[in-house]
């Protein structure tokens, strides 16, 4: 038995959302994090000064390395978010206010 058949979990149809320009598969109720992991994405993140990347770290909103721009709303918590259909999700370098913005 998976864990969806013994948690009884039935999630909607699944749903396309972007990301830096490219399609991801998404399932409601899932966080962004959630969407990039499955993807086989770990970091959408760079830090403002050196450029290093960055992904989930904490993994419950407390110490914003997971900041990334949804729907052009710099500085998401992506391990909280959840995603909807549609959602453009970009990688976000520095702040996401505009610095050395990377093109998808």
């Amino acid at each position: 038995m998976n864990p969806m058949e013994l948690a009884g979990a039935r999630p909607g149809p699944a749903f396309t959302v972007t990301f830096d320009g490219h399609p991801v598969k998404a399932l409601p109720g899932q966080t962004v994090a959630a969407v990039l992991w499955t993807a086989g994405v770990t970091s959408w993140r760079t830090t403002r000064g050196e450029g290093r990347p960055r992904g989930v770290f904490c993994g419950i909103g407390v110490c914003f390395d997971c900041l990334v721009t949804v729907n052009d709303r710099p500085g998401q918590r992506a391990c909280l978010v959840p995603v909807h259909p549609g959602d453009t999700i970009v990688t976000q370098v520095g702040s996401g206010h505009g610095e050395g913005r990377r093109e998808g």
